[in-house]
């Protein structure tokens, strides 16, 4: 061979040992970008840039969301940024290795996700399954919803939530460990927060607004303002007597409510029904009009005289020397609580929610009484809250005297 062969050899030598020297190292876990070269079955082959070696990456590698066409992934030509899983060979020129695109992309979707935790930041993912104990949902990586952190009230079935998009709040995570815990319950919660916020904001005192019954106790009913529940006690649902709360409601019903009071702070409402009703005393004058008869029910008994419902929540007084002609030192010798009597109506007054009645006006006066009869014991008799004064009492005792 010639020198100058010689020489060409060298040279040709030297080219090849310069170019294999200018192929960076491939090493397992680093970053590389993989131009795809062809599809074969189930993995994609391609060459890594910058290396002069070849890779593939499997179909499960390729996305973090299941793989049923590997054609509709990618296509020979696309230049992916790939993860280096393992080496299947070590020699330089033939080097082949296992590649992945998801993990890769996992370990994005994972900075972002501390950093939504990190900023407070509510995300949103479909649920793609229900298995045991919660929801898997799909992030970009696998997330968790225990059961108990799905809503703020019990969940008998949660195969409806299949398929759903959802917001959530990040509870935990732990990328090492691929653990992501979510809480749909404690954005359904600050919603609610906020919700009421705003409504105890607009409410004030003698506002009349509609809500809906949400549940009932023996104490009283419980009206959803839109956001907010407020109480309406027993004795605020009706003018008239109300045993219990479910006698006159039920659950759904739509009701009209007046504020009573508002407390912000404790997110309490008072709340009345009564109060936007028609209240008993109108147009009691028509309803009871003086000389008129009415059947109604003894439902307190004093020592001056009886106190009679003659229409739901309107009470008028029987006075003593008015129950019956014969002399009787109390109420209680004719009369007991829920007995049922006729009434004349000797005086309405609306203002004052009074009504002055008789028993003894519709009865025969078989026995006239005599002048020796006195008003002592009734000059005596206490003032109660019950609309009627002393001069009342007594006047209507006077008259009587004077008429006898």
């Amino acid at each position: 061979m010639t020198d100058f062969e010689n020489k060409q050899v060298d040279n040709g030598n030297e080219s090849m040992e310069a170019a294999l020297d200018n192929f960076q190292e491939v090493n397992v876990g680093d970053i590389v970008k993989g131009e795809v070269l062809a599809i074969e079955d189930r993995q994609a082959v391609v060459g890594i840039e910058g290396a002069g070696v070849e890779g593939v990456v499997p179909a499960k590698e390729l996305s973090t969301a299941p793989v049923e066409d590997i054609n509709e992934v990618v296509k020979v030509g696309d230049v992916l940024e790939l993860v280096v899983i393992s080496a299947i060979g070590k020699d330089k020129e033939n080097g082949s290795y296992l590649l992945s695109k998801r993990r890769l992309d996992a370990k994005k979707v994972w900075e972002d996700i501390e950093k939504d935790f990190q900023d407070g930041k509510i995300i949103e993912a479909p649920v793609t399954n229900v298995v045991k104990g919660g929801l898997v949902v799909d992030v970009g990586v696998r997330g968790f919803v225990p059961a108990s952190m799905v809503e703020d009230h019990f969940v008998a079935d949660f195969e409806e939530y299949k398929g759903k998009t959802l917001t959530f709040k990040i509870v935990e995570i732990e990328p090492s460990e691929n653990r992501l815990i979510l809480s749909h319950k404690a954005v359904v919660e600050a919603e609610k927060s906020k919700q009421k916020e705003a409504i105890l904001a607009d409410l004030y005192e003698g506002q009349e607004i509609e809500g809906k019954v949400a549940r009932l106790t023996d104490f009283g009913a419980f009206v959803d303002l839109g956001g907010i529940d407020g109480l309406v006690h027993v004795s605020e649902i009706s003018h008239g007597h109300v045993g219990k709360p479910s006698d006159v409601l039920s659950v759904g019903d739509s009701v009209k409510v007046r504020v009573l009071s508002v407390d912000a702070d404790k997110e309490r409402v008072s709340l009345s029904i009564k109060d936007t009703l028609p209240g008993p005393w109108n147009d009691i004058e028509e309803q009871a009009a003086v000389g008129s008869v009415l059947t109604g029910t003894v439902k307190r008994l004093t020592s001056f005289g009886a106190f009679v419902e003659v229409f739901p929540g309107v009470e008028g007084l029987i006075h003593i020397s008015q129950i019956s002609h014969k002399h009787i030192a109390t109420p209680h010798e004719v009369l007991q609580e829920g007995d049922e009597v006729q009434v004349k109506v000797l005086e309405v007054n609306p203002a004052e929610h009074r009504i002055a009645l008789s028993i003894k006006a519709l009865e025969k006066n078989e026995k006239a009484d005599t002048q020796e009869d006195t008003y002592e014991e009734d000059y005596q008799l206490p003032e109660e809250s019950t609309g009627f004064t002393m001069g009342d009492i007594l006047g209507d005792a006077l008259k009587d005297s004077d008429e006898e």
